[in-house]
């Protein structure tokens, strides 16, 4: 018989080396309005940015989301000074089928190949693996991120295929999407990628 469900809720407080993910709460909303302020942050996602008003409502559905467990989401604190660098999530949790999509990542530039984004993604991978029990963790990206993409497939995940007209992201536009995935079987592989290009 193949188990089915989580083993745990989505989000708790995943202490790293560079970075501490929290489960997103109040307390997070003026320090991650500040961090989203630079224009380059959201050439691919919806623009946060554009006014308080419309970053708050996204604030105000993540907090929602949280609190239904319809999404695991987290702020990213850069664990040297405190201050908020970001943010990432779990989307589309299955528990049933034991998968989860790792997604909506953003951070300020000034934490760009820092090493930042790789801790964020070996917490979140780790957790979704070893703690939720999960068999597939699945990325995707606007097609035309090349950024995003060469980022996806250097954890190394798996490539596999382009969803055409996949969907519409304000700000942004009709979008094809590329999706990535990391399976179970893969995880000890992409852990110690990731543990390497940390101690580099």
């Amino acid at each position: 018989m193949v188990e089915t469900g989580f083993g745990a809720p989505l989000v708790e407080t995943l202490p790293g080396r560079l970075v501490k993910l929290e489960p997103l709460a109040e307390e997070h909303r003026d320090g991650l309005w500040e961090a989203a302020q630079a224009d380059e942050i959201w050439t691919w996602l919806a623009h946060l940015n554009k006014s308080r008003e419309h970053f708050d409502g996204w604030f105000d559905a993540s907090l929602a989301s949280n609190a239904a467990e319809e999404e695991g989401v987290f702020a990213v604190r850069r664990a040297s000074d405190g201050v908020l660098v970001g943010s990432s999530r779990y989307l589309y949790p299955r528990p049933f089928n034991r998968v989860v999509e790792i997604g909506w990542t953003w951070f300020n530039p000034s934490v760009w190949k820092t090493g930042v984004n790789v801790e964020t993604k070996l917490l979140m991978f780790t957790r979704a693996f070893e703690t939720l029990g999960c068999v597939r963790v699945e990325l995707k990206t606007d097609a035309r991120n090349e950024r995003s993409r060469g980022a996806m497939a250097q954890l190394p995940a798996q490539f596999e295929g382009i969803m055409r007209k996949h969907q519409i992201t304000p700000d942004v536009g009709q979008r094809d999407s590329a999706y990535f995935s990391v399976i179970d079987d893969e995880w000890p592989t992409v852990r110690a990628a990731l543990e390497a290009r940390l101690e580099r």
